[in-house]
């Protein structure tokens, strides 16, 4: 493997360490911080954001239903898979349209790709189409999961930072892949939780885990596979920074609150992460301790 193009990269990856390792977000607290509010605002992509909830855009009901559902989500963050709307032609103006009235930002992807040069090629269309340099990079390596090529992938992801991107891979939760990718210069990762689409929840929690242990302070977004808003909780309370899902949403019976729902489970989780859930006991603890002598009432 070629020298790291940063020189923090090797440390970053050493080992993990006892003590609490930074997260992509949080600042120094003061030891009274515990009786303050959580820190809300955090930092990606050079940009600044109170929510961690990333939504797609695809499949809902109707424009209007995807226009209130973005509002009851609270999301800063949408994304807009560009191959698709190019196929729709005129109407695809109609929609960038919709999503710049919700005052989002706007996360293009590559959906649909396979090939590194599909997804480089379509990657620079997007820039030049909606002056973003963000761009969230997909290459699906199999048809039936929907997995991503972690070869292609790192090619087109080094490809695209060269040409000045900031680069949203949609990853696979494998901590050498994430690794490669950083190396290659990515600043953020979004591993799977599960197949895009399956409702499955996070079918591999201690893979993520694993990520957020070995990957201190880069930021982790949980992408795909997100069924419902107990995933979502499951996902914060691991200490990943986001969660990005689409279907969950958009195919609910009520999409708006269901969207309502996520928003406040991933302030929930990420509020007890930071908060720090409890420790599980193989045996029962007494809450009450014993003094070893009856009360008498």
């Amino acid at each position: 493997m070629s020298a790291t193009p940063r020189d923090w990269a090797p440390e970053r990856f050493a080992q993990v360490k006892e003590e609490p390792a930074p997260r992509a977000g949080d600042t120094e607290q003061s030891a009274q911080a515990s009786s303050l509010p959580p820190q809300t605002e955090w930092q990606i992509g050079g940009k600044t954001l109170t929510s961690r909830f990333f939504l797609g855009t695809a499949a809902y009901p109707s424009p209007h239903v995807l226009q209130q559902a973005i509002a009851a989500s609270g999301a800063q963050v949408v994304t807009m898979g560009l191959r698709r709307q190019l196929a729709h032609g005129a109407e695809a103006g109609d929609f960038f349209a919709l999503i710049q009235a919700t005052g989002a930002h706007l996360l293009p992807n590559t959906a649909g790709c396979h090939t590194a040069r599909e997804a480089i090629t379509l990657a620079h269309m997007a820039r030049e189409l909606f002056d973003t340099t963000w761009i969230k990079l997909e290459v699906v390596g199999d048809a039936h999961t929907l997995q991503p090529d972690p070869f292609e992938l790192l090619t087109a992801a080094t490809q695209l930072v060269k040409d000045g991107f900031e680069v949203f891979p949609y990853c696979m939760d494998d901590l050498v892949s994430c690794q490669r990718l950083l190396d290659a210069g990515c600043n953020i990762l979004m591993p799977w939780g599960a197949p895009i689409g399956s409702g499955q929840g996070l079918v591999n929690p201690g893979a993520l885990r694993t990520l957020r242990a070995r990957l201190p302070g880069v930021p982790l977004i949980v992408d795909a596979g997100i069924g419902s808003p107990a995933d979502a909780v499951q996902a914060m309370e691991l200490g990943l920074d986001a969660v990005l899902l689409n279907s969950a949403v958009a195919h609910a019976v009520d999409p708006v609150r269901m969207a309502r729902a996520f928003k406040l489970g991933i302030e929930s989780g990420r509020m007890a992460f930071e908060a720090g859930v409890m420790a599980r006991q193989d045996m029962a603890v007494a809450s009450t301790p014993v003094a070893g002598h009856p009360i008498l009432l």
